[in-house]
Formats: structure tokens, C-alpha cells, sequence
């Protein structure tokens, strides 16, 4: 059973998706091609949602990356759940409503976090409390992304980015 754009009966409220996934027959685990494409898909819809903003979308970028380089996860990509994650990018640069303030404000504290909790980059290098403050600060927001995931069955990544000093 696929899901399939009808041509005989168009509807003028909704732009025509072809999209052809199969819904009944998901394979479990996802080659490392699949693996690929559901990487090329996620930054180009992601780059689309941020309208190639220039912060935004080295964060988008880097946030990828790592999700994507674990190989612990490599079992865990479901195509469902990309497919779902794409749906909700492709509503955040249709419409300026929810899902483009929830993937906004994401960018934003991801961009934080990579800066060390600041908003710009300072020259000082941190104390061993300012340290581990930076890394256990975000355990709570990335569980709130952990449930958002469950709750939607979307892949947003939700990793810490934990200094190599502490």
C-alpha cells in the first residue's frame, strides 16, 4: 500500500505532494545508502526551513553531523520517522506558524550550546565548575526533544555536547 497523489480528483487547498513510501512493508533496519538519502533529505528540507541562513545553517549542519556519525545508532533510523521529520520541516518553511518557531528556537539553543552556554564567543577559557555546569545544563531541554521525538515519532537530535575537558 503506498500513499499516492491522485490526479483525477485535484484538490486546490493542498500543493500535490508525489510522494511514493511505502507504508505496510518498512524495512526494520535501513541500509547505509538509505542511511544517506535520509541524511541529503533531512539538511536539504532542513536548509529549505531556514531559508539558508547563514547561522542557522552551520548548526543545522553540525547538529547532523553528529547525529548521524554515531554508529551505535545506526539501528535505530527508522524511515518512518524520517519521513515524519521531513513533514514537519517542510511545514516550518511553508508556514510561519508552530513547527517554524519550534525549529527556530532549536537553532538557537543548539547555537548556544555550542558556543558554551554565551551568546558570542569569549577568549577566556572556562574553570572546571563553569565546565560542568555548560555540560549537564541542557540534560533537560534534549529529554524535552526526547519526548517531542516519542510523541511525534520524528528524529530531531537531541545529543549533548559534552566538553572533552571535563
Amino acid at each position: 500500500m503506498f500513499v499516492r497523489w491522485d490526479s483525477r480528483r485535484p484538490n486546490h487547498d493542498q500543493p500535490h505532494l508525489r510522494i511514493l513510501l511505502p507504508l505496510l512493508h518498512l524495512p526494520k533496519v535501513m541500509s547505509s545508502q538509505d542511511i544517506v538519502h535520509g541524511y541529503r533529505h533531512l539538511y536539504r528540507h532542513g536548509l529549505r526551513a531556514v531559508q539558508f541562513s547563514k547561522p542557522a545553517r552551520y548548526v543545522l549542519r553540525d547538529r547532523l553531523r553528529l547525529a548521524f556519525r554515531k554508529p551505535t545508532q545506526k539501528n535505530e533510523y527508522n524511515p518512518q520517522r524520517i519521513q515524519n521529520t521531513i513533514e514537519f520541516l517542510q511545514y516550518a518553511t511553508t508556514h510561519s506558524g508552530l513547527e517554524h518557531k519550534v525549529l527556530k528556537n532549536l537553532l538557537q539553543v543548539w547555537r548556544c550550546q555550542a558556543l558554551g552556554g554565551k551568546a558570542k564567543p569569549t577568549g577566556k577559557t572556562p574553570i572546571r565548575d563553569e565546565l560542568r555546569i555548560n555540560s549537564t545544563a541542557y540534560d533537560a531541554f534534549n529529554h524535552h526533544i526526547d519526548l517531542l521525538n516519542e510523541s511525534m515519532e520524528m528524529c530531531i537530535p537531541a545529543t549533548t555536547v559534552r566538553d572533552p575537558r571535563f
